[in-house]
């Protein structure tokens, strides 16, 4: 009997990582973070324990499942923008692209997913903990595009910035989606005050890490 082929076998895996996932956002949402067991979700799940913890090395994860996509967003916004385009053109016009989309990974959770973030210590901490890292993974990307050495603190001062302002319009957007505005709402409110903020940003970046 022949093995099974490898695109089959990862495409079950990825099935098998999505019902998990879906089964444990579904409790959290139901009882909270903190009152739901892994064994709990294997149960829902109908698989082993040990499947879940294999998938999922933490808890949060199995909350917080887009955190890699997360972690690049601003970084890969940098690496791939045009030619003539600078940093902050590049994330400017990811965010508003994101607005757009109403992109989960720029804070378009909906109520229940934000509430639950907002209710539990653990995921908002581990929140914070992915902005920073987000943070991190841009200042390497503008050390890369500006060849700048390794004793040159000015990617990670531009990072610093341009950081804070994804993260202050993430944290804007959690903060009407808990005022029970709808994405609409939010994303008009949100083009105005973006808009506001990189601005405000532009003095000091709008020539930095030009392509």
């Amino acid at each position: 009997m022949s093995a099974e082929p490898t695109g089959l076998r990862e495409a079950k895996k990825l099935e098998t990582r999505q019902l998990i996932s879906d089964h444990a956002t579904r409790l959290f949402m139901q009882q909270g973070f903190e009152a739901t067991t892994v064994a709990e979700i294997a149960i829902a799940a109908r698989v082993a324990k040990k499947t879940v913890t294999n998938y999922f090395a933490r808890k949060e994860d199995l909350a917080l499942d887009h955190q890699e996509v997360f972690g690049n967003s601003l970084a890969v916004a940098v690496a791939e923008r045009a030619d003539g385009v600078s940093a902050l053109a590049a994330l400017r016009g990811a965010f508003d692209a994101a607005l757009e989309a109403r992109d989960p990974v720029a804070g378009f959770a909906g109520a229940a997913f934000s509430g639950m973030i907002a209710d539990s210590p653990t995921l908002t901490a581990r929140l914070r903990d992915l902005h920073d890292l987000r943070e991190h993974a841009l200042a390497r990307a503008l050390a890369t595009a500006t060849d700048a050495g390794p004793d040159d603190i000015t990617p990670r001062a531009a990072a610093a910035q341009l950081a804070a302002a994804h993260r202050l319009l993430f944290t804007r957007i959690q903060e009407l989606t808990l005022a029970d505005h709808d994405n609409d709402e939010i994303a008009a409110t949100l083009a105005t005050e973006a808009a506001h903020v990189f601005d405000q940003l532009e003095p000091a970046l709008a020539g930095y890490a030009i392509r």
